[in-house]
């Protein structure tokens, strides 16, 4: 992974850590949007209401965020063909807006507040896992992989990585994969757009392994090797799994920057949604010093971490609330 060195010297610059950004769909479903049950999830936005996309990016760096990440998440090509009934020309430029949209809020934020002493802040494409399309909650199983080669996997994923590649994106930031094959795939379609660099994050069920029941540290080591990842790790996940996952690849031999970006920690109910807590996304703060002590290179939030949480995670671990130092 040497790209992760890049990433560190880039932190030595800005006093430790990353800082991303928390769960855009909570911070949109805050100010009233609603987007639980659409096959596009915020993605639609980018057609509908790309300036509420914006406002929320631009919260998110209000709050301190280093790095915010696109509406992409459930975005695809052949997704917005069939749920639009667009072109494939369209579409495709729907999925770069994303980028576009994230790049014009950090241009704003600059020119708004004039950080200084900082680097400005970054984007990152997101790209979920193929089980985000299928709409069935299969991104925290992974049972779809059973089915699929890795070549299949690499045609799915190929038209989105081309569009967040081309619009400029910093990093691509590949979310929530739950299958060891899927990442595999992901790593060696990499290799076809060598000037992209990106983080790959897990989805797992417990303190040891991926939702398809990999070992992580298995996977880490299947994925590791890439010169094209900054970081590796997990995201959506409670917080109290991070700690035991990222000590079970301890004994890899290796020195990763890792990628954490946990959910609150509530549970969700397919029927009635997230099951509200007014403490679980609390221990967030508090934990992130052992995660920064095990490498950690990029913290932040996931689902129903908005604004406020991502300026307490600043604070603590920075002792600022904010971007412009």
């Amino acid at each position: 992974m040497g790209s992760s060195a890049g990433l560190r010297l880039y932190m030595s610059d800005n006093n430790g850590p990353l800082i991303l950004d928390g769960g855009l769909a909570t911070e949109l479903e805050a100010q009233g949007i609603k987007l639980q049950g659409d096959p596009l999830w915020s993605a639609r936005l980018l057609h509908t209401n790309p300036q509420a996309i914006k406002d929320a990016h631009y919260r998110f760096l209000l709050s301190g965020a280093d790095v915010i990440t696109t509406a992409t998440y459930q975005a695809s090509v052949s997704g917005f063909m069939n749920h639009l009934d667009v072109s494939c020309d369209r579409a495709k430029e729907l999925m770069m807006s994303g980028v576009h949209l994230a790049k014009e809020t950090v241009e704003k934020f600059v020119s708004d507040t004039h950080p200084t002493g900082r680097r400005r802040p970054l984007v990152a494409g997101s790209v979920g896992p193929y089980g985000a399309f299928l709409l069935d909650g299969s991104e925290y199983t992974g049972a779809y992989a059973e089915k699929m080669s890795e070549e299949d996997f690499k045609v799915w994923h190929r038209p989105q990585i081309e569009c967040l590649a081309a619009a400029g994106a910093d990093f691509v930031a590949f979310e929530t994969i739950p299958s060891l094959k899927e990442a595999k795939a992901l790593v060696d379609l990499l290799r076809e757009f060598p000037d992209v660099k990106a983080w790959l994050s897990f989805s797992c069920k417990d303190g040891r392994s991926l939702s398809d029941g990999s070992l992580f540290s298995e996977a880490v080591q299947a994925v590791i090797g890439s010169d094209q990842l900054v970081a590796v790790g997990v995201n959506c996940c409670p917080p109290a799994l991070l700690q035991p996952l990222l000590d079970s690849a301890a004994s890899l031999g290796t020195d990763p920057c890792w990628v954490v970006y946990p959910n609150s920690g509530e549970d969700w109910d397919s029927e009635h949604g997230w099951r509200t807590s007014k403490t679980a996304s609390s221990s967030i703060p508090k934990l992130s010093h052992t995660w920064r002590k095990q490498g950690a290179a990029l913290i932040g939030g996931c689902c129903r971490i908005g604004p406020d949480e991502i300026a307490e995670l600043r604070r603590e671990l920075k002792g600022s609330s904010t971007t412009a130092e």
